[in-house]
């Protein structure tokens, strides 16, 4: 399937689930949302404007930063996206499911529009407004996305506090959390290995062992022990998480003074693992 063409099918999708979740959730139940979709929908319950509406008209001047810093191409695409949210937003303004409990409220509308975010964002797109400003962020400071979104959001809550109770700005607070983390999960995924930081004086042994016993792969690094001042071999490998209690009693065999730090990996390529064209 052509790229573009691959792209802007999950672009809709991810728009729909938005806008499925927007009105059958947040609307529904009287609770907030981040950035300018938020603005829309305090607009929408001070004066009844059609969130679909306010939302593509107030991300207009937006369009205009995402032209000059994210490109042509994302600039397309987060002008095709946002007219697809706010079209799903409008075509599923009726759908709508008032929960007497507002916490689960809360945590379906996370949920959902977490996933169709997350999905707009992966395959390249933004649903304007402070998304758009969460790219900037992300392409020149590194910050991960669903930060950017969740500090955006808050000053949107705050904002809202003009016309809800503080009961359900509260709430809001809650979906929006649970959104951004649900963004980041969709965009990076749960950690698929553990990578083992091993320093021992027994370096040679505890790989040789990994080699035999575990069948994985060990690179070595050479550093020097800041108090000691003596060098030091270290060992670097790469497990996956049902292999880590295995690797430690295995180092701790072989040497009960071995420092070891695991971390969590989110994408392993290579032997073991999957292949970059298995990925893609």
């Amino acid at each position: 399937m052509n790229e573009h063409l691959k792209n802007g099918a999950a672009i809709v999708v991810g728009s729909a689930i938005m806008g499925f979740g927007i009105n059958y959730f947040n609307t529904a139940n009287g609770l907030a949302e981040g950035g300018i979709t938020g603005v829309s929908l305090l607009l929408k319950y001070m004066f009844g404007w059609e969130t679909g509406i306010t939302n593509f008209l107030m991300n207009l001047p937006l369009f205009f930063i995402g032209w000059k810093v994210l490109g042509r191409r994302s600039f397309v695409y987060t002008v095709f996206a946002t007219l697809m949210f706010s079209i799903f937003v409008y075509v599923f303004r009726n759908i709508h499911f008032a929960m007497s409990d507002l916490l689960l409220a809360s945590l379906y509308a996370g949920v959902t529009v977490g996933v169709g975010l997350g999905i707009v964002f992966r395959f390249g797109g933004t649903s304007g407004g402070t998304d758009i400003l969460a790219q900037v962020l992300k392409k020149y400071l590194g910050w991960p996305i669903g930060r950017s979104v969740f500090i955006f959001d808050s000053f949107t809550i705050i904002l809202s506090l003009i016309y809800l109770d503080r009961e359900r700005a509260m709430y809001t607070i809650v979906a929006v959390f649970i959104g951004s983390r649900v963004i980041d999960y969709v965009l990076e995924g749960t950690a698929k290995g553990k990578a083992a930081i091993i320093v021992s004086q027994h370096a040679q042994q505890i790989s040789d062992r990994i080699h035999a016993e575990m069948e994985r792969g060990t690179t070595f690094f050479y550093g020097k022990g800041g108090y000691s001042d003596t060098d030091k071999k270290i060992i670097y490998c790469v497990v996956s998480r049902s292999e880590v209690g295995r690797l430690k009693k295995l180092v701790h065999a072989t040497d009960r003074q071995a420092f070891v730090t695991v971390n969590d990996v989110f994408e392993v390529f290579g032997e073991g693992f999957n292949t970059m064209q298995e990925k893609a």
